[in-house]
């Protein structure tokens, strides 16, 4: 290797915000073709970084999917605070996040790949469940405010199960899937 290339990987290296960019580039790569097909080695090299930089921010793979998880649910979480306080908006939001997020939502939902314990993962996790659970409270709905726990799984089932049957192609991807979403949360709840 000459030392033009030493200066080239050094250069490639330096991403600004290192942790930010590997991450980015996981949940392109999980989008495109799964967990399983994923190696840090692989991904520093997609990253154009050196091969030990995402085992210095990750330690493993399950590091990696866990800080890539934890990201997911906190972003979730975010687009979930933005639609408040309408159930449907909530809604909207959820799957709007899962279809454009398909790589972090991937890894969200498998907790073979997470550490479940994680304190970043579960303080994520439960930012996200606060914000369902507060869409869930403006059902008008008697059934909803009689066993809002019970409204709270029915919703999350919903949005959750609409989310991975298109991202698995498993049901029409020609119509507005946030149209569906609506028709059919209305159909389940009165809001």
């Amino acid at each position: 290797m000459t030392r033009y290339d030493d200066r080239m990987n050094r250069d490639t290296y330096h991403h600004g915000d290192l942790k930010a960019v590997i991450l980015a580039k996981a949940a392109t790569l999980v989008a495109e073709r799964g967990a399983d097909g994923i190696s840090l080695r692989e991904l520093a090299r997609e990253a154009g970084v050196s091969h030990a930089a995402p085992a210095h921010h990750f330690t493993d793979r399950r590091g990696l999917f866990t800080a890539l998880a934890a990201q997911g649910w906190g972003l979730l979480a975010d687009a979930l605070s933005g639609a408040r306080p309408d159930f449907i908006a909530a809604a909207l939001a959820y799957v709007r996040f899962a279809l454009d997020h398909p790589g972090h939502y991937a890894v969200m939902f498998d907790r073979s790949l997470v550490n479940p314990d994680d304190p970043e993962l579960v303080a994520a996790q439960n930012a996200a469940g606060t914000e369902l659970a507060q869409g869930v409270g403006t059902l008008k709905d008697p059934r909803a405010k009689g066993d809002p726990q019970s409204a709270a799984l029915a919703a999350w089932s919903l949005v959750h199960g609409f989310a991975m049957l298109r991202l698995n192609g498993a049901i029409d991807t020609d119509g507005d899937p946030m149209a569906a979403v609506e028709k059919i949360a209305l159909m389940l709840f009165d809001s």
